[in-house]
């Protein structure tokens, strides 16, 4: 078999669609220009901009920018895109970044995905100054965070995080990386 053709499983994370009303994306069209790059096996999770896919293997860089200027293209607005091969989902989900964590009904864990290495001058793990929000670990353009939402109400925690680490970031909740392991 050629290398050419192996395809490989990845998972893309659109950044600000369907949030508020704003920028809407419809799944069912988003799938719809995914299939005409070529893209194989679509699946899109939740109404936020998480898609699982087949496609020829690549560089994912490539195939970010591929994948935001024809999202562009077709929507009328930029839709930023990260991207991570599969195998990087699965690790980080076996790697069980949070099983210490004592879990409320106020703590929310995320995880944030980098578009570049970006360092941040942080001593790890950094805690805001009320404690409500800490990045605990940063490995391989992922960014680890707990935000507890009974010490603050108001969180400032994406605001924290782009401040660290600009704007080429998009964040999902530890559930929503659940649910995409499953569908891998």
């Amino acid at each position: 078999m050629n290398s050419k053709n192996i395809t490989e499983r990845y998972v893309a994370f659109l950044r600000g669609i369907n949030v508020g009303g704003h920028h809407k994306v419809p799944m069912a069209d988003l799938c719809k220009v995914l299939e005409k790059m070529n893209c194989k096996n679509v699946i899109t999770l939740l109404n936020s901009g998480n898609v699982i896919f087949n496609v020829i293997a690549g560089n994912p860089e490539s195939l970010e920018k591929m994948i935001s200027v024809n999202l562009e293209n077709t929507f009328g607005f930029p839709i930023p895109t990260i991207i991570r091969k599969s195998e990087t989902i699965l690790q980080l989900y076996k790697k069980a970044p949070f099983q210490d964590v004592k879990i409320t009904k106020d703590i929310r864990l995320y995880v944030s995905f980098l578009k570049t290495n970006k360092h941040a001058d942080l001593e790890l793990p950094w805690a805001s100054s009320d404690n409500s929000f800490k990045i605990i670990e940063i490995r391989n353009k992922i960014i680890l965070s707990i935000l507890n939402l009974s010490i603050s109400k108001t969180p400032k925690a994406m605001v924290a995080l782009e401040k660290f680490y600009g704007n080429d970031i998009t964040t999902r909740n530890w559930k929503t990386i659940e649910r995409i392991v499953k569908k891998l």
